[in-house]
């Protein structure tokens, strides 16, 4: 850090009470103080003849520590100045109009040069300026200040990584700087993390107005700034964390990939809870549903306060990625198919993590299933282990929501190895085991039938068949005496409340009826 020590005398200001005096109608302060300050001269000016005057200074920029360096160097007492103390003491003499007009020497052309030849100069000391002139906006604006600090901020982001010769804070998991033989990309990401939003904002918007930086690096430094103030942060209040995450959706960068899903995702959420405007969360929507298909399973692991999971967000960035995939993709084609089932299997993995939560009900389970279409699970084995655990962990789910949640599995879609479960599992409804054993009987008759027919063309050509299959018929007593067996505990729990479940009309082989199934000929 940079210093300058102006005076030599020693210091004559004295303390009572814990406030800091010193005679401004004395002599001394005639000859010394008022001579400096344009401000003063004009007030001591209108003094009446015959009277004192009363000099009221209490608006002064900086407040009073500011205005003792500026008597101090009036009266030639040692003042040490850095970046801590450089802007109000700029201001402060602006205000008491300490400029060569009135003497030559004056204290704003030092602090003047002091600030463009010094403290400029360095990273760490423009910044603790910056952060200085917060306080001060209205006068740092126009005493040039704010801008100079922005300007030279900026050319250090945009300086080459082989050039950056000066102090920086990077303390990232895993970065050891001696073993770096350049800088890492981001180096100045979390020292602008200090600043107010104000300053943030004018700097990113300057960097990202350069277009020397790659998007990237300015959304990494958004979410660095975000981390600090409001993700991990409860030093601040709501409103104003809703202004900070109200000014970085704003800043995010129009280029796709700039944020991760992730911090969409978490934004998204301290907007929900922020209350922040509908605007910021119609950016955030649109931006966390185009990238959904990059999302992995721990992003989308948000809690909210009612419960453990918040389904109802993802349900709705879910909802903004197909209204999306609609206006730019065609079904048919190949990767906005593989984007749609990235999704599918993504939302599936995610039902079966909050299936487990006691307090997740049924409709938030049925909610999120349907906001995609079939074409998104090619397969539902995923989705079957879901409703599994959501039956297991909730043993007093209504008839009526398990028929819903089951309604939604297709014994076709499903692994001959999870339809065997699936037959055999007494947490579904008699509908859904139904549905699994007549699609396992048409699967044995139709394999029963080419066994059939190849064995003829075999016999006709005077090849000897490798031997009859009884499988089908077999298959058919042991799923006959599954259905009633089915159909007796249904009936015992039911104790003759509901009629027939009805069949699934999506499914092919729910399109048959339920007396078929039951007699099955052996």
């Amino acid at each position: 850090m940079k210093f300058m020590k102006l005076g030599l005398n020693p210091d004559t200001f004295y303390t009572e009470e814990t406030t800091r005096w010193h005679d401004l109608s004395s002599p001394q302060a005639q000859s010394c103080l008022v001579p400096k300050c344009g401000l003063l001269q004009r007030l001591f000016s209108e003094k009446d003849d015959g009277g004192g005057i009363s000099v009221d200074l209490h608006d002064i920029p900086g407040g009073e520590e500011a205005f003792e360096l500026c008597a101090k160097f009036c009266y030639g007492i040692t003042i040490s100045l850095s970046a801590h103390n450089l802007v109000p003491a700029f201001c402060a003499a602006s205000f008491l109009r300490m400029t060569e007009k009135f003497e030559n020497g004056n204290l704003i052309p030092k602090l003047e040069a002091f600030f463009s030849s010094c403290i400029l100069q360095v990273w760490k000391d423009t910044l603790i300026a910056l952060q200085n002139a917060e306080r001060l906006h209205e006068w740092c604006g126009n005493l040039g200040v704010v801008r100079r600090c922005v300007e030279s901020i900026v050319d250090k982001i945009i300086t080459p990584q082989t050039r950056v010769r000066w102090s920086y804070t990077y303390t990232r998991p895993g970065y050891i700087r001696k073993r770096r033989k350049s800088v890492p990309k981001d180096w100045w990401t979390e020292d602008l993390s200090c600043l107010g939003i104000d300053m943030f904002s004018s700097i990113v918007t300057t960097v990202s107005s350069t277009g020397m930086l790659q998007p990237q690096l300015v959304g990494e430094a958004l979410h660095v700034y975000a981390h600090c103030w409001l993700l991990n942060s409860s030093r601040e209040s709501p409103n104003r964390k809703r202004r900070i995450v109200e000014t970085i959706v704003k800043l995010i960068p129009a280029e796709k990939g700039s944020v991760s899903v992730k911090f969409l995702l978490r934004l998204l959420s301290a907007t929900n809870s922020l209350g922040a405007s509908p605007l910021s969360k119609a950016e955030l929507l649109r931006l966390s549903g185009l990238q959904l298909h990059e999302a992995t399973l721990p992003d989308l692991l948000l809690s909210n306060a009612a419960t453990s999971h918040d389904v109802d967000l993802v349900k709705t960035v879910a909802w903004s990625f197909l209204r999306q995939w609609k206006r730019r993709s065609s079904a048919g084609e190949r990767e906005s198919m593989r984007e749609m089932q990235k999704v599918g299997k993504l939302i599936d993995s995610y039902l079966q993590v909050v299936a487990k939560d006691a307090r997740m009900p049924a409709h938030k389970m049925v909610a999120l299933i349907e906001t995609l279409p079939a074409i998104a699970r090619p397969q539902h084995d995923h989705l079957y282990k879901a409703i599994n655990i959501y039956l297991k962990a909730h043993p007093d789910v209504s008839k009526a929501n398990k028929k819903h949640l089951c309604s939604f599995l297709d014994s076709q879609k499903l692994s001959p190895e999870v339809r065997s479960h699936a037959s055999k599992n007494e947490r579904l409804p008699l509908r859904t085991v139904v549905q699994v054993l007549f699609f396992e009987q048409e699967k044995s008759n139709t394999t029963a039938s080419k066994v059939s027919s190849t064995e003829a063309e075999e016999q006709g050509n005077g090849t000897r068949p490798k031997g009859a299959g009884t499988n089908g018929a077999q298959l058919s007593k042991e799923l006959s005496f599954k259905v009633k067996v089915e159909t007796e505990k249904e009936k015992k729990r039911e104790a003759g409340g509901d009629a027939a479940p009805q069949l699934n009309p999506h499914n092919k082989a729910q399109l048959r009826s339920l007396s078929k199934m039951t007699y099955i000929k052996r």
